[in-house]
């Protein structure tokens, strides 16, 4: 299924030597293997061969895409899922995860695919991991993501 105003698929030219990192919370666990399975599987289509990551949740993502690039990765996928609870605790995960990630691209300059999945139910989750019923596949999404970032790198020179 197409996502109205979704980007068009398209074969990205990505040296065979760079680095990315697929990192995955564990939190959730189900729909991050399945999101980490169809980011990988993008990657390789296009000759990559990504390092697979595990960290506990989402809030980890950040150290971990940090550390990453400490450890001289080109691009980072962070994918994880927060399911909205009874408690803010919600918020602040999304808030926290959203804002390092998004200080870390921007101290870095690198590509980093954000599959952060901020729902209000699991089912919601399931919709956009990539399972052969989901109407949304945030993996590949955000694989493809980096992937186009890198390409535009590239012509930044």
């Amino acid at each position: 299924m197409t996502i109205k105003g979704a980007p068009k698929e398209q074969i990205f030219k990505v040296k065979k030597s760079t680095k990315i990192a697929v990192i995955t919370a564990n939190w959730n666990a189900e729909i991050t293997q399945q999101m980490k399975s169809e980011s990988i599987k993008v990657l390789e289509e296009h000759g990559l061969k990504p390092v697979s990551i595990e960290v506990s949740g989402s809030f980890e993502l950040i150290s971990a895409t940090k550390n990453a690039f400490d450890k001289k990765f080109d691009a980072v996928v962070a994918l994880g899922v927060v399911v909205k609870g009874d408690t803010p605790h919600f918020d602040y995960v999304c808030m926290g995860v959203t804002n390092g990630i998004a200080q870390i691209a921007a101290v870095t300059g690198k590509p980093i695919g954000f599959g952060v999945l901020t729902c209000d139910t699991e089912k919601q989750a399931h919709e956009r991991a990539g399972f052969s019923d989901s109407i949304e596949n945030k993996g590949r999404d955000s694989a493809l993501a980096v992937l186009q970032s890198l390409m535009s790198h590239k012509k930044l020179g």
